[in-house]
């Protein structure tokens, strides 16, 4: 009896201890709540009064704002997903074989040749002809006498693009001395022309293209064919491998300097000068020098240029001088590192000390590089170009003092490679405060940067269809106001996750 009610009393204790611990539970749980929502309260209302106050005249901005506005400056636009696609569609046809040949004589700068090659694959692609390796310009300015596997993998080239149009280095013996017809294909140009010009076959067994830049038509062109196009100059058109190595070896050592870096593409060289007849800053003697320049050039057509109208219209680059301003409005600091992609300056140092006096850390390079890494590309036009195309790609900001062939070749890439940051001056407008500045009715400082930057918030290189002809103009002098297709090759060679896979 006794052992019962021990054994009783001391069910009813762990009973009486249990319904305590869970009352002291809840207890704990319940004002753990109640703090929780307190302190959440508080945490809104004081986020709310920061909204307020960031929206009321009396905000001022803390110090880690500055931090956010100078990765701003470097940080690529939103993309949007986009990313490049140019694989073919299922309804593309690949190449067949053929006993027709096209011969190409290249025509241009480096990136004028590179683009017009480009356009030459589509061609030959659409005339179902085999294409021989193109011959690069050796008469232009530059007076460079490389062939075509000294700037390009020529391996590579015709591997990577065998699917597509059948490439050989050399045309055959048993055609080679056979009669060949000799075209000016005319400039932008669609599939249809094209498949006009396969009548020639019937004649011919070789075409010989004269020219190759801007043999292909902007827009209205199948999706295929610009994706080739875009297969042919990103893919396919890789440098040879003596440059691209010590390209990115550059690249390497630029970022291991300055961890960041803007590639600052002055055209303002000689022939640039010269051929816009764009005078500005100059002295009578230099202006004298261009003229003549200009009017003993046989292929320049336009020899009287009024150079205040050229600079008025924005269609002159910008000197040294105006693109320190340009950049040190935008909010770029004294210390930023800025490569100068380009020839020789004309003017030389004089002209450079204009620009390194809001800039002091330039780099060219001849003083990037060794001499010994520099001599196989000395005398070279092309080969320095496309060292400094390749770092101009891969700069975290490219700036393009004027929009010549570089320029928009470099933007085209960096667009299809993910929109990197790359801000194109607005001439037309900058000259105007430029010039409001030299009258001394607007000093440079903050009222400047924020005209400056207020200009240029959508001409930073985020995503955008590419641009059509300027409303108005009729005929074939409408294709000149278009967008070229390799400055902007969206929406054809960039899509986003949804339209198509990753290539």
């Amino acid at each position: 009896m006794v052992k019962h009610r021990n054994s009783s009393r001391s069910s009813y204790s762990a009973r009486f201890f249990s319904i305590k611990a869970i009352s002291l539970y809840l207890i704990f749980v319940f004002a753990f709540t109640i703090w929780v929502l307190v302190f959440s309260s508080r945490n809104l209302q004081t986020q709310q009064q920061h909204r307020d106050l960031i929206d009321s005249d009396e905000y001022t901005p803390p110090k880690k704002k500055k931090l956010k506005e100078d990765t701003q400056l470097w940080t690529p636009p939103f993309s949007f997903g986009l990313h490049p696609c140019i694989k073919p569609t299922p309804k593309y046809k690949e190449f067949t074989e053929s006993d027709h040949y096209i011969t190409v004589r290249s025509n241009g700068g480096l990136n004028q040749m590179r683009t017009g090659i480009a356009d030459m694959v589509a061609v030959a692609h659409i005339m179902n002809a085999t294409l021989v390796i193109p011959e690069l310009d050796k008469r232009s300015f530059w007076q460079d006498s490389s062939v075509f596997s000294d700037i390009f993998d020529e391996e590579h080239f015709v591997k990577s693009l065998r699917r597509d149009v059948k490439i050989i280095k050399k045309l055959p013996k048993e055609v080679e001395n056979l009669p060949r017809a000799r075209k000016h294909f005319t400039s932008w140009s669609g599939v249809g022309y094209y498949e006009e010009m396969t009548h020639l076959w019937k004649e011919y067994k070789v075409i010989h293209v004269a020219k190759s830049d801007s043999r292909l038509a902007n827009n209205d062109l199948p999706i295929d064919i610009q994706r080739l196009r875009c297969r042919a100059l990103y893919s396919g058109l890789c440098f040879s491998p003596a440059i691209e190595s010590l390209g990115q070896k550059l690249v390497g050592r630029l970022n291991l300097r300055a961890g960041r870096y803007i590639a600052l593409h002055l055209r303002y060289e000689k022939d640039m000068l010269a051929f816009t007849g764009c005078t500005y800053g100059l002295t009578d003697a230099e202006s004298e020098e261009l003229r003549v320049m200009r009017e003993s050039t046989s292929h320049w057509k336009i020899k009287s240029i009024n150079s205040t109208e050229q600079r008025v219209e924005g269609l002159c680059p910008l000197t040294p001088k105006e693109v320190g301003i340009f950049l040190k409005g935008l909010g770029y600091s004294q210390s930023t590192v800025i490569y100068i992609a380009a020839g020789e300056i004309y003017g030389g140092d004089d002209r450079i000390l204009e620009l390194k006096s809001h800039f002091p850390n330039l780099v060219f390079k001849e003083t990037l590089a060794t001499k010994e890494e520099l001599k196989g590309f000395t005398g070279h036009a092309t080969k320095t170009a496309a060292l400094d195309y390749i770092i101009s790609v891969e700069s975290d900001v490219f700036v393009p003092s004027h929009s010549g062939n570089m320029a928009r070749a470099v933007e085209g890439h960096r667009r299809f490679l993910g929109h990197r940051r790359t801000i194109t001056p607005d001439r037309k407008g900058l000259v105007k405060l430029f010039n409001k500045v030299e009258r001394g009715q607007l000093k440079e400082g903050t009222k400047l940067s924020n005209l400056v930057k207020q200009m240029h918030q959508a001409r930073q290189g985020a995503p955008r269809r590419r641009k059509g002809p300027t409303q108005g103009i009729k005929g074939r002098a409408r294709f000149r106001t278009e967008e070229a297709f390799y400055e902007n090759p969206y929406p054809e060679c960039i899509c986003s996750s949804k339209e198509h896979n990753k290539p």
